[in-house]
């Protein structure tokens, strides 16, 4: 509030003195006269925050300047302090009575005259606040009903901006909408008509872009200092409005417009006055929306009288389907033939994240992603050719940025006003979770195709349903004569297919829907045996069995292997016993062949000395021969290089040593 004035009415000089230096140590004005007269005379043209007041003067007495005061309406506000020097209790009653606020006797105390003032004025404020909320308070509520009521919004946008500039102690008051990008208009002044529909470029006022930009309200209490118009008066354009304010007329967060105040001199806003402001701002916003103007008026130097008839009309037609629209679950968007937004339902709006004044700015080309412009074309001219597209995948922009996919149906249920529907929903996540589900399952399949191992998988009923390469090399059967064609039996032995089933569904064997690690025998296309070992189980879905799926590994060749390896053990082992052999019998001749020597030499010396006698000569001989046919057989064991048997008494066998010393003879 202003600094408050105090009139100081007094004949007694002193007491004059002592109330001024009392009030300005304080710091209050004050304006002091001596006279009853002279107080009638100042207030005639002056407006006091208090009056001190003496109660006995010449001329014009305290009583006849507080009568005075009471009966103008201007100082109804205004407290009266009566200063007497009297204590009678009539004076004081008389004092109430006329009208006083207060008074004070003399002499008084300097703390006591300054608290009688200083609660009187801040009464005097809180009064004046209230009375000014008041009066604010109904001047919105007369706004309101203003723009609510009022036939033409541009007749109600002049008294919203008279009113501003009278509320606000300002200049001139606008009210500006944005148009085109960069682009403002201005619909509405309470000082000249006639920029009223005059573009604007926001480049020049950067006041305005800053507040299109933000959505915020906007202080320029210096317009001649402000950073913001640096540029502006660097560019030397006059600067005619010292202080500035902006608010934002905001619909969905977005702003379509703004108040534009401007003051010649400088002014300060205090928070009510903001607020004030703000809440007017608000409400031609609402007016604004609901009036359905706001498109005409960002488009009026290219829009015709007739097209905002037609545009009016459109409106109206489209509100027979408005409950229809505001409740589906679908987004609902209404486009003219050459693809123009004219509605949009909530679901929409949501769904885009556009608010309902931005889709309405926005063609169908604006909507699509650039990379559908050739489609939007295709769908345009099918409209004129009454193709309307069903169920078809678009991508489209979102309000942050963002590309989404929508299944779009398009209908000319809207014939009747030229229009076309388009209905949609957000499938971005199914697409999304189609593509990766694609791509696992090929990525399956080539798992399943790069196994070393085959894998056929069959249905309950026993059909082939996934026959990989491993497969076809193992059974010889080509994939495509197989899937959907063959039945699983036809690979295995009769009667082993459903053997291989029942065990598969025991629990006692590797548990129910199980099998593990089987060696079994299977038939490939030409009928022959092809060893496998089998691991097989249940296709469940739901706690049901749909299907079985078999893992076979073919053991040919580990059977081919195992059989080379135990021809190469047997040769190994018949090479061992022949070396244990022919080491024995090197050991044996080794051995005997001494005694044998030393028997031979013996027998001989005996031979020689029984000369005499025949019969123990013989029996010599005899030990000689026998003991040579020993060394012979000797000679021939340390010979032997091979196993070679022959029969002996009964079934047993002994050693050839003929055949096994051959070689060692030739």
């Amino acid at each position: 509030m202003d600094s408050p004035t105090v009139l100081v009415v007094d004949d007694d000089a002193v007491t004059q003195t002592h109330l001024v230096e009392v009030l300005q140590s304080a710091g209050i004005s004050c304006t002091t006269v001596d006279s009853g007269t002279a107080a009638l005379a100042w207030l005639a043209a002056h407006d006091p925050s208090l009056i001190l007041l003496d109660l006995v003067m010449p001329d014009a007495d305290g009583y006849k300047v507080l009568s005075y005061v009471r009966k103008i309406a201007r100082f109804d506000t205004v407290p009266v302090v009566m200063v007497t020097g009297t204590h009678s209790e009539a004076v004081v009653e008389r004092v109430f009575s006329a009208g006083a606020d207060d008074f004070i006797q003399k002499p008084f105390s300097r703390v006591e005259l300054l608290a009688r003032v200083m609660g009187l004025l801040r009464s005097r404020d809180y009064l004046l606040r209230i009375r000014r909320r008041e009066a604010s308070q109904s001047t919105v509520l007369r706004l309101s009903q203003v723009l609510a009521s009022t036939p033409d919004v541009r007749v109600a946008l002049s008294i919203v901006v008279d009113e501003l500039a009278r509320l606000m102690r300002v200049d001139r008051a606008s009210i500006i909408l944005f148009a085109e990008p960069g682009t403002g208009r201005v619909v509405a002044s309470n000082d000249d008509s006639n920029i009223v529909d005059r573009p604007i470029a926001l480049h020049d006022y950067p006041e305005v872009a800053e507040v299109l930009e933000s959505g915020l309200s906007l202080l320029l209490p210096d317009t001649h200092a402000h950073e913001l118009l640096a540029g502006v008066r660097a560019s030397g354009k006059p600067l005619p409005f010292r202080s500035s304010a902006l608010f934002p007329i905001l619909y969905e967060r977005e702003p379509m417009g703004a108040i534009f105040l401007r003051a010649k001199e400088l002014s300060v806003f205090d928070d009510y006055e903001l607020s004030l402001a703000n809440t007017i701002a608000n409400a031609t916003a609402i007016t604004l929306k609901n009036a359905r103007v706001v498109q005409s008026l960002r488009d009026a130097t290219r829009l015709s009288t007739t097209a905002r008839a037609e545009a009016e009309r459109r409106v109206q037609l489209f509100q027979r389907y408005a409950d229809f629209f505001e409740s589906s679950a679908d987004g609902i968007v209404v486009t003219s033939r050459s693809g123009q937004i004219l509605f949009t339902n909530p679901r929409a709006r949501e769904i885009t994240g556009f608010s309902e004044m931005r889709l309405v700015n926005m063609t169908l080309s604006d909507l699509f992603l650039p990379s559908h412009d050739q489609r939007t074309e295709r769908l345009l001219k099918g409209f004129a050719e009454g193709i309307y597209p069903r169920a078809v995948d678009i991508t489209i922009r979102t309000q942050a940025d963002e590309s989404m996919v929508v299944n779009v149906s398009f209908s000319s249920v809207m014939h009747e006003e030229n229009a076309i529907l388009l209905s949609f929903r957000d499938v971005t996540q199914e697409r999304r979770t189609a593509v990766e589900l694609k791509q696992t399952k090929e990525f399956l399949e080539r798992v399943i195709d790069s196994s070393v191992d085959g894998i056929v998988s069959a249905d309950l009923n026993g059909t082939v349903l996934l026959f990989n390469r491993a497969a076809e090399r193992i059974f010889q059967y080509s994939a495509n004569r197989v899937i959907g064609k063959l039945q699983v039996e036809a690979l295995y032995p009769e009667g082993v297919a459903r053997q291989i089933m029942r065990n598969i569904r025991n629990p006692d064997v590797n548990g129910y829907g199980r099998l593990e690690d089987q060696r079994v025998d299977m038939l490939d296309a030409s009928g022959n045996v092809v060893p496998v070992i089998l691991s097989a189980s249940l296709v469940i879905d739901n706690d049901k069995p749909i299907g079985s799926v078999g893992i076979f590994t073919d053991i040919r060749e580990r059977l081919r292997m195992e059989e080379s390896l135990k021809r190469a053990e047997d040769e190994l082992h018949a090479r061992e016993k022949h070396a244990i052999l022919a080491e024995l019998a090197g050991a044996a001749a080794h051995e005997l062949n001494q005694p044998l020597t030393s028997v031979i030499g013996y027998a001989e010396l005996l031979r020689r000395q029984l000369t005499g006698d025949e019969k123990l000569a013989n029996a010599a001989n005899i030990i000689i021969s026998e003991a040579e046919r020993m060394a012979d057989i000797v000679r021939k064991v340390g010979k032997i290089t091979r196993y070679e048997t022959k029969s002996y008494v009964g079934s047993a066998k002994i050693l050839d040593l003929e055949k096994a010393s051959e070689s060692s003879e030739g």
